[in-house]
């Protein structure tokens, strides 16, 4: 859980910071450090994209796993689920901070993807990428919202540490070619996340989330 407490510390040194100094930065100052950041997403997502050895395992993985999560209408349900729990708390300062950040740092791809892979495999770049990316939300969401959002650190740490131990009580069962391809597809959804970011197309990455499932157990009966 080494890239998940780097996530955390990350939230919690830039939330303080942001919470003293927030408020001198502008919006198009931010707009442009996310998009420098979205490069180094995007490199991460490429490195891990070219890992596989089946490009049709992953592509009909992706594919597949994009309709199944359309149909479920996954993104559009954690969407719904963010905007209720925000309204319900949104009267009070430090829980609508603590509530508003939560949200922002959980309910999202990377924080599925990132804990998955360090359980895996031990690697840690995709929560390392999320943790500068949390970290310059942080800063500017504790410059409006105040410390509540240093203490969404707290469910950062018990969202992705959940996923981590999953994955690695499950590695021992999975072969080497069904962690391949599970990496080289999540690779390829880090790729649509960082070129969201960067605001060149919209990908809906939750209704591709079912292809983490479909690649590796297609890959093991392969």
């Amino acid at each position: 859980m080494i890239g998940t407490a780097i996530n955390a510390l990350s939230i919690i040194f830039a939330g303080l910071v942001g919470a003293v100094l927030g408020a001198r930065i502008g919006e198009e100052r931010k707009d442009e450090i996310l998009k420098v950041l979205a490069l180094a997403v995007l490199l991460i997502g490429v490195k891990m994209s070219l890992s596989t050895n089946n490009p049709v395992l992953v592509t009909g993985s992706i594919v597949l796993g994009t309709l199944v999560g359309e149909v479920m209408g996954i993104e559009g349900k954690l969407n719904s689920f963010a905007l209720k729990v925000q309204k319900r708390f949104s009267s009070s300062n430090f829980a609508e901070g603590f509530v508003t950040s939560t949200l922002l740092f959980c309910v999202g791809s990377m924080a599925i993807i990132g804990p998955i892979q360090e359980g895996l495999t031990g690697d840690i770049s995709i929560l390392l990428a999320k943790s500068m990316l949390d970290g310059v939300a942080a800063f500017f969401l504790a410059s409006v919202l105040g410390l509540g959002v240093v203490f969404s650190s707290l469910s950062v740490v018990a969202y992705q540490g959940f996923f981590t131990l999953l994955a690695s009580f499950i590695s021992p069962y999975l072969i080497d070619t069904a962690i391949t391809e599970l990496t080289a597809t999540g690779g390829l959804l880090i790729i649509a996340i960082s070129m969201n970011l960067m605001g060149a197309v919209k990908f809906r990455v939750g209704n591709m989330l079912p292809s983490l499932l479909i690649a590796p157990i297609v890959a093991a009966l392969i």
